[in-house]
């Protein structure tokens, strides 16, 4: 079984509505530039969907649904910051648990805080991202948590890039990721919107073969 599950009843939907609001932008003519370097057709910005009260519940209540159906064990809801600190406390609200947030790294002052929010030691935590791309900074916040004597049972996003080393960095680190929407229903909502022709869903889904060298 994969570490990475699609939640299917979303897929389509969410990937709709990322378009629509122009969180999800495609321009494969003249790519973005992430953080890394890497030149991409795809930027995905989910903080918009906040803006849009409809399209807002719509995720808080599909991820609250993953939750439960995958994670219903769960003590205990926490944000990966910064863009899963609303998002978290959205959904921890509508399933009425406690709420936690964990930083990248400790507070440099105050009491030096990673974790923000009161948490017992022995308790399951299902932890809320917004986006997947390698998981390597999801990841380290479920470490934070396992570090603080806590669970990590699982994890649910609302959007992945689908890439392999993603797979494999859930896989070794034993967490199960829920995403609402992925690559694959992305472009097929592209096609059905006409914002990619036949010809440009190629090229887009060439990036994702080799995104550190793509063009």
């Amino acid at each position: 079984m994969n570490s990475i599950t699609i939640y299917q009843p979303t897929a389509g939907p969410v990937a709709e509505k990322l378009l629509e609001i122009e969180a999800i932008k495609l321009n494969y003519k003249h790519p973005f530039t992430w953080s890394s370097g890497w030149k991409s057709p795809i930027y995905c910005d989910n903080r918009l969907s906040l803006s849009y009260p409809a399209i807002r519940t719509y995720i808080k209540e599909a991820l609250a649904k993953a939750i439960s159906q995958n994670f219903g064990e769960a003590d205990y809801v926490a944000g990966v910051a910064t863009a899963g600190i609303p998002q978290g406390a959205l959904v921890a609200d509508l399933l009425d648990l406690p709420y936690v947030y964990v930083r990248p790294k400790p507070k440099e002052h105050g009491l030096g805080n990673q974790i923000e929010g009161k948490i017992e030691k022995g308790k399951k935590v299902v932890l809320v991202e917004d986006l997947i791309s390698t998981g390597g900074s999801s990841l380290k916040a479920a470490q934070a948590l396992a570090d603080a004597g806590v669970k990590v049972i699982g994890m649910v996003a609302i959007f992945t890039y689908g890439f392999e080393v993603a797979e494999q960095n859930f896989t070794a680190a034993k967490i199960p990721l829920v995403c609402l929407s992925d690559f694959n229903a992305l472009l097929n909502a592209a096609v059905q919107m006409k914002y990619l022709d036949e010809k440009q869903l190629i090229h887009v889904k060439s990036w994702r073969l080799d995104p550190a060298n793509w063009k």
